[in-house]
């Protein structure tokens, strides 16, 4: 199952207390006190991980407590630290703060950590408290309780292209065409219901490419206000470097106008706004601003009217056009350079 969103309840270790002892052997008269410090308290950290790829384990699990520290012991005796816990997370993912919507971290690159919760000080034993005039003190202090905190966790995955278009325009035929990505494809709407991920290579070694393509989710019109799936998997091509606006020019379809088609997913691009970003905020790259090439699609059973004014619609645009089918393999190789291309260009 696919989750990219959680909330979270961390909880620190508590201190342990600092003790109240005195030393009493045969032959130490007036020992004085002994009493050790508590333990400090576990923190919880988070850390990035290439080995996840989903939120699930949050959904089911939302509370995580690390370990408290032990209580001090008589004869000087220190407490044991309380055991820290580590929490992993995808890459790609953000951490918000839920009570105040302040992004506390964004975890970009593998093995990043982040304590999300510090562990309580252990409590002082009567012993710190000993002066020349005051050398039986019975103070002592209690162990600090740890942070408790509560986080809203979102993923965006991280891929250089992104697939987006109307429900069965061939975004998983083409990406199972162009990776070893085997999504469900079937011949009725909305088929694909959460994002897959596939690893596309160009050339040959040593000169060898590869590029990772995000397949999302079809859109229709007012999905931006939530119809069909709405626009709750957008934010996970928000950090891609190109996109491919695949619009089919079939009659299988049943819809007349491919230009109509391509403005409306681009309308829903243009409205598309991450969850927890401020309206007078600008997002660093806004969908409807990315670099796009077109992509015809289903093209050996092309309406060639269609064809011909997607293509002209493109030019006059300005955006780089390919006429593709997955089926017989017409235009795939040509639109693998392209997309290479363009992702090493965005890198640059």
């Amino acid at each position: 199952m696919f989750i990219d969103e959680a909330k979270i309840r961390v909880k620190a270790g508590d201190g342990g207390n600092g003790c109240m002892a005195f030393r009493r052997e045969k032959f130490v008269p007036r020992g004085g006190p002994s009493g050790g410090d508590g333990g400090r308290g576990g923190d919880v950290v988070m850390e990035s991980s290439q080995r996840h790829n989903t939120l699930i384990r949050f959904r089911y699990n939302p509370e995580h407590k690390a370990q408290r520290g032990e209580h001090g012991m008589g004869s000087n005796c220190t407490g044991l630290d309380g055991r820290s816990i580590t929490l992993q997370v995808p890459v790609g993912t953000l951490l918000y703060d839920t009570e105040t919507g302040e992004l506390v971290h964004d975890f970009q690159e593998p093995d990043e950590r982040l304590v999300v919760a510090k562990g309580g000080r252990g409590g002082r034993g009567n012993q710190h408290f000993a002066t020349s005039t005051h050398q039986a003190p019975r103070e002592h202090e209690l162990g600090r309780a740890g942070e408790e905190r509560s986080y809203r966790l979102e993923l965006k995955l991280l891929a250089d292209v992104g697939l987006v278009g109307l429900p069965n325009a061939g975004k998983s035929t083409l990406i199972s065409r162009i990776s070893a990505a085997r999504p469900k494809i079937a011949d009725y709407p909305f088929t694909t219901l959460q994002p897959n991920l596939g690893v596309v290579t160009v050339g040959e070694e040593p000169d060898e490419e590869s590029f990772v393509v995000a397949d999302m989710p079809g859109l229709i019109e007012g999905a931006h206000l939530g119809s069909g799936l709405g626009t709750q998997f957008l934010r996970h091509i928000e950090r891609t470097r190109v996109l491919a606006h695949l619009v089919d020019v079939s009659d299988a379809s049943g819809r007349p106008d491919p230009v109509e088609d391509f403005k409306l997913i681009n309308n829903e691009l243009a409205s598309f706004t991450s969850k927890g970003q401020e309206a007078d905020e600008h997002p660093e790259h806004p969908l409807a601003e990315k670099p796009m090439i077109v992509v015809a699609t289903k093209i050996d059973a092309a309406n060639p009217e269609k064809l011909k004014k997607l293509a002209a619609h493109a030019k006059r645009k300005k955006l780089e056009f390919h006429a593709v089918s997955a089926v017989t393999g017409e235009g795939i190789d040509d639109l693998k350079w392209a997309l290479a291309k363009r992702v090493r260009a965005g890198a640059a």
